[in-house]
Formats: C-alpha cells, sequence, structure tokens
C-alpha cells in the first residue's frame, strides 16, 4: 500500500524548503491558523522542519527547525508532505522528484521548474500514488489552475488569455496612466517594490512564458514547455505605441495567450508571449497596477474571468496553503488528489501561423509616392489595411491604387519626415513579419519606429478599423 492509500493520519508532519517572501508567510500562517487548518484537514499540521541557505537569518523561526541539508530533510521518515518555495530548476527538480518516488505529497509553487520539468514530476506523482499541487506557480492568490482542471474537467476550453505578470502589467499601467516612458516606469517599480533589482524575468516574458506553458499544459491536456511558447517582452514598448493606442481606444498588456486551434488537418495549440494592444471595451483592460487576470473561454461555461493578486507573499502564501490542506486531507482520509491529464499529443502551432493584427509605426520621408509604397509592400505580402494614418494628415481606408492620392494629397518636401501609422486586418503573424522586414528596405521609409500586435481576444475592434 502506498503512503498516498494509507489513511488514518493523526498528525501531517510538513517539510518547507525556502523560508524568503512567501515561505515565511507560510509558516506565519501555519502558526496563527492552527487550529481552523487542524479542524479542516482532520489532522494537526506540524512543521518537521525547514531547509534554508543561512539560517542565521530567519532568527523569528526556532533553531531546532533550520537545516541547510534539504536532502535530509526530505529522506526523513515522518515528513508526509513537501513544500518547495525555493525557486530555480536545480536542486528543487531532484528535491521533488525524490520526495515523491518516496510517497510524500508536494506543494511548490516554482513555475519555471513545473514549466520545464512538469512530465517528470508528473509521472513520479503517478507512479508512487503521491499528490502533486501548484496552484501557486500561476497568478499568486487567484484560484485559476484548480477551476481548469476540475471544474472545468467536463468542458472543452478554447481560449486562456490574460495577465500573469504583476511588474509588467504595473509598468504598462504606469506609462498609460501618466504619459512616462518604459525606464521611468521601470524605475518607479523597482522603487515600490514591484521589480526585482534584476527585472529580466519579468520585462523580457519569461516569467509569463512558464506560466503560459503551465496553463496550455492543463487547458489543452497536451504537454507544453516554457520552450515552446513564443515569447516577447516588453523593453521596446515606447510611451508612443501607449499614447497611439490610447487614442485608438486601447491599452497595451502583456498577453499570455493560449488557444486550440482547430483546422482541417486538426487542431494545434498555441502559446504565446508578447505586449499587444487589446480593445477598451475588453475586461481585460482594465486591469491595472501590479494585478493579475485571466480570461477563460469554455464551450459551455462561456467566458470566466480570474481577477486578483497576482503575488506578494500572504497572497501567494494563501494558495500555497490551499493546496496543502487538499494534500494534507488525502493523507488523512487515504484519498488523491487530480492525475496528469496530458493525454492529447496536439501539436503546437508554429508562431508565424497565428493570424492577428499588427500596428505599424513608421517614420518615412514626406514626399509624393510614399504611402503607395507601403501600401504596395503589403499587397505583395498578402496583408490587408484596415486604417492608415499620417500625422498631421488623414486617416483612410488604404490600399495599392491609391497612389493618385497619396501624390495629389501629399505631396510634401522630400526633406521633410513624418509617421505614418499602419493598422492592418487580420493575417498570419509569418505575413505580417516579413511585410515590416520588408518597409525598413523601402528608400521612402526611414526607419519602422515600432510594431505591436492588436488582439481582439473575441471581441470587435471598431476603434481600429473593423470587426474583427
Amino acid at each position: 500500500m502506498s503512503p498516498a492509500d494509507s489513511g488514518s493520519k493523526d498528525v501531517i508532519r510538513v517539510a518547507l524548503l525556502g523560508c524568503g517572501v512567501v515561505g515565511s508567510q507560510v509558516v506565519r500562517l501555519l502558526r496563527e491558523q492552527s487550529d481552523e487548518l487542524a479542524a479542516r484537514v482532520g489532522a494537526p499540521i506540524e512543521l518537521a522542519g525547514i531547509a534554508v541557505r543561512r539560517p542565521q537569518r530567519h532568527p523569528e523561526v526556532p533553531a531546532e527547525l533550520l537545516t541547510t541539508d534539504a536532502a535530509g530533510l526530505v529522506a526523513r521518515s515522518d515528513v508526509d508532505v513537501v513544500v518547495e518555495l525555493m525557486g530555480g530548476i536545480e536542486p528543487a527538480r531532484d528535491l521533488l522528484l525524490d520526495a515523491l518516488k518516496q510517497g510524500r505529497s508536494v506543494v511548490s509553487a516554482n513555475k519555471a521548474l513545473l514549466a520545464e520539468e512538469g512530465e517528470a514530476l508528473a509521472t513520479a506523482a503517478r507512479e508512487s500514488g503521491a499528490d502533486l499541487y501548484y496552484e501557486a506557480s500561476v497568478a499568486g492568490a487567484i484560484p485559476l489552475l484548480r477551476p481548469i482542471q476540475q471544474s472545468l474537467a467536463g468542458d472543452r476550453i478554447r481560449r486562456v488569455a490574460g495577465i500573469v505578470n504583476g511588474t509588467t502589467n504595473f509598468i504598462l499601467s504606469a506609462m498609460e496612466s501618466t504619459g512616462a516612458g518604459y525606464a521611468d516606469a521601470l524605475e518607479e517599480a523597482g522603487r515600490l517594490g514591484y521589480a526585482e533589482a534584476d527585472p529580466t524575468a519579468d520585462v523580457d516574458g519569461y516569467d509569463a512564458a512558464s506560466k503560459a506553458a503551465i496553463l496550455a499544459t492543463l487547458s489543452f491536456h497536451t504537454r507544453v514547455t516554457a520552450s515552446d511558447v513564443h515569447r516577447e517582452g516588453i523593453r521596446d514598448v515606447t510611451a508612443t505605441d501607449i499614447a497611439s493606442a490610447k487614442a485608438l481606444g486601447c491599452s497595451v498588456k502583456l498577453l499570455a495567450i493560449c488557444e486550440q486551434v482547430d483546422g482541417d488537418a486538426g487542431s494545434t495549440v498555441s502559446a504565446r508571449v508578447y505586449p499587444a494592444m487589446i480593445p477598451k471595451a475588453h475586461p481585460l483592460a482594465s486591469v491595472s497596477g501590479a494585478f493579475n487576470a485571466v480570461f477563460v473561454e469554455a464551450d459551455a461555461a462561456g467566458p470566466l474571468m480570474f481577477y486578483g493578486q497576482g503575488a506578494g507573499g500572504p497572497q501567494t502564501a494563501s494558495a500555497v496553503l490551499g493546496d496543502l490542506v487538499a494534500a494534507a486531507r488525502n493523507k488523512v482520509i487515504g484519498g488523491r488528489g487530480p492525475r496528469d491529464t496530458a493525454y492529447a499529443h496536439l501539436p503546437l502551432q508554429p508562431v508565424g501561423e497565428v493570424r492577428t493584427r499588427y500596428h505599424v509605426n513608421l517614420d518615412v520621408h514626406d514626399r509624393a509616392g510614399v504611402l503607395a509604397a507601403v501600401a504596395s509592400v503589403f499587397a505583395e505580402h498578402g496583408v490587408s489595411i484596415a486604417t492608415v494614418k499620417q500625422e498631421g494628415g488623414r486617416e483612410k481606408a488604404a490600399g495599392p491604387d491609391d497612389a493618385d492620392a497619396d501624390d495629389a494629397g501629399h505631396g510634401g518636401d522630400a526633406g521633410t519626415d513624418a509617421t505614418l501609422v499602419v493598422v492592418t486586418h487580420e493575417a498570419p503573424d509569418a505575413a505580417l513579419r516579413a511585410t515590416v522586414d520588408a518597409l525598413s528596405g523601402l528608400d521612402s521609409v526611414r526607419g519602422v519606429a515600432s510594431v505591436l500586435r492588436v488582439e481582439g481576444l473575441g471581441r470587435p475592434v471598431h476603434a481600429l478599423g473593423g470587426a474583427q
């Protein structure tokens, strides 16, 4: 009989790996809510030990609980559940695999580890009969993974799209509300504690990509890793981009988008992270500051939105404790948590096949024939233009037949510079990228100032020149 099936536990003993911002809050909550947690579980929860690198930095924790020997703590025979909050891939991976193989249930908030090694961990849990919970790995305190995995288990999810990184959302929200540039907004985020000293994982999209991989795996029953997710960050988003989006009735958000795409050749899974304009009419556009929100679209349930604090010590600890209660209760009653369901093995859709829209900001020479030349490049690559606007000029529908109008109405000085903003209709991403590359080679184009995708996420984008 496996440890998961034994039941009749008088006390649940927990090994905690890591006692930083989140771990210290887990310790606090275990102390403050010990009686209530025992009532919910059916047995008291006790800390067997806490593995840390520098015990002297934790004077608030009884010395007898602290150890630098994480492997030894995991191997103790009196440990029932291992809670991992140390982060990183190693040594966390080996520690959790050892715990699961020994029948200890595991609770983790480690999105990078789950995104890369989720299959190995799920296999170890399945073979030993142990539980693997990781609600806190995505969107902090927001109950999201369990509803996807359990509440929607009888439905078919079509799309999961959302804001899953609070740092980038704070930066983009600050840029929109104050008109600040990226560097100033990042500095403010750091001053207020929303950005790490090294913000690379957040601003370059690595954090969001790991979370997108987890969401795609659960939603579409197909194993997706972080390296499978197309990833772009927000470093190149400018104050001009934010202002342009606002003028068009949009907001710029770093989105994690996971979709099941059905086609003639079968279904594929798309998983991508990038900054994009979304219409103000979409609920995600109103999510500001460091908050997270995820929009789930299912066949029967329809659209569902999950919103709340996506990070922070107490908030993430709340999700960890929820998982710990579930794992502990299973130990007491002899039950088991949900199993891994990555059975579908759907192929991944290359990002070049993803159909989206582009907002392209061009620096051009304000002279006759510029609009015709630009429109011709779009036409050559099969990309239809929805609107085009020249700064100080007019906004109109455009196409390759506009040469006469361009020559007649915009015949400026050949040495004068202007800004041309083009918004496309929906087209394959590869065609849009090829168009942008070709535009850079035009004599009349001084440079491509910025490129942003436009995502309707199921909503009409009337402000940008027509419904999607």
